[in-house]
Parts: C-alpha cells; sequence; structure tokens
C-alpha cells in the first residue's frame, strides 16, 4: 500500500511540474491570459492534492517501525 501511495504522490508532483511548464510556455510566447489563468487554478489544485496525499502518507506510514 505503501509503494502505490508512493508512486500516486510521484505521478501528482510530475503533474504539478506539468502545468507549471505548460503555463510558463503559455506566457513565453504571449498566450492568452484566460489559459493562464485556468492552468494556475489547475496547478494550485493539483498541488493541493499534493500536499493533502503528502501529509497523509506521512500520517499513516511515517511512524516508528516496529
Amino acid at each position: 500500500m505503501e509503494t502505490a501511495v508512493n508512486i500516486l504522490i510521484a505521478i501528482v508532483l510530475l503533474f504539478v511540474v506539468g502545468v507549471l511548464g505548460m503555463g510558463l510556455w503559455n506566457m513565453a510566447k504571449g498566450g492568452s491570459s484566460n489559459t493562464s489563468q485556468r492552468l494556475m487554478r489547475l496547478r494550485v489544485i493539483a498541488q493541493a492534492v499534493a500536499l493533502v496525499l503528502l501529509l497523509g502518507a506521512l500520517f499513516f506510514f511515517g511512524g516508528p517501525k516496529h
């Protein structure tokens, strides 16, 4: 279970990096501001999901191993 959560966290973090890159690319090429806003909202939501997953993993799997 712990491995599955770690893989899910990695996927979500890669998604955040991808959306950030798309937003930077859109801004660099002078794209639509609506697209930039949409990408920013998506990035913030993805970051929130990543944070919840990280905190949940620390809560459930971060204790001392016996």
